[in-house]
């Protein structure tokens, strides 16, 4: 697991909503909300835990991007995020 950690410490990186807009035309863009590390949601993605996963969903701690929050982002396309994919999803969190 270390390994996968690591390989997702590496791939985490900064995006703009331009780069990340086709991901999310695909449906495949989940927010991950600041309480969470990125890289820990991607390794139990990854990992499949589906108790922690569910547990994040029924908190809204990760979830798919509102209406709203898209109609924002597709206003100002060079809004930045963090993000990570881990196939097929790409998990972004807003820069504050």
């Amino acid at each position: 697991m270390s390994d996968l950690r690591a390989e997702l410490t590496a791939s985490l990186d900064e995006a703009e909503w331009n780069w990340l807009a086709p991901h999310a035309r695909r449906d495949s863009v989940i927010v991950v909300e600041q309480e969470l590390d990125l890289v820990e949601v991607g390794l139990a993605i990854a990992n499949d835990d589906i108790s922690c996963v569910q547990h994040w969903i029924d908190e809204a701690l990760i979830h798919k991007p509102s209406f709203a929050q898209l109609t924002n982002w597709n206003r100002d396309q060079t809004k930045r995020f963090n993000a990570l994919i881990v196939q097929p999803y790409v998990l972004v969190q807003e820069f504050l």
